[in-house]
């Protein structure tokens, strides 16, 4: 079981990329969403701190 050794900063977060295992993905804005962010279970590129985006993989596109 994989655990996120490094804490996401969500001030710095602008926008999230879902990665579906269809190949296609989704850009979500997080502002005024940081509370409802739930990543479940899948992989995270964190990319905030050179252009305020995340990606994520979820489980089975990791």
């Amino acid at each position: 079981m994989n655990t996120i050794s490094k804490q996401i900063d969500l001030s710095k977060v602008r926008t999230v990329v879902y990665h579906l295992p269809d190949g296609k993905s989704y850009e979500v804005e997080v502002e005024g969403l940081e509370q409802f962010l739930d990543f479940g279970v899948g992989k995270i590129c964190d990319t905030s701190e050179i252009n305020g985006t995340v990606h994520f993989y979820p489980k089975g596109n990791a």
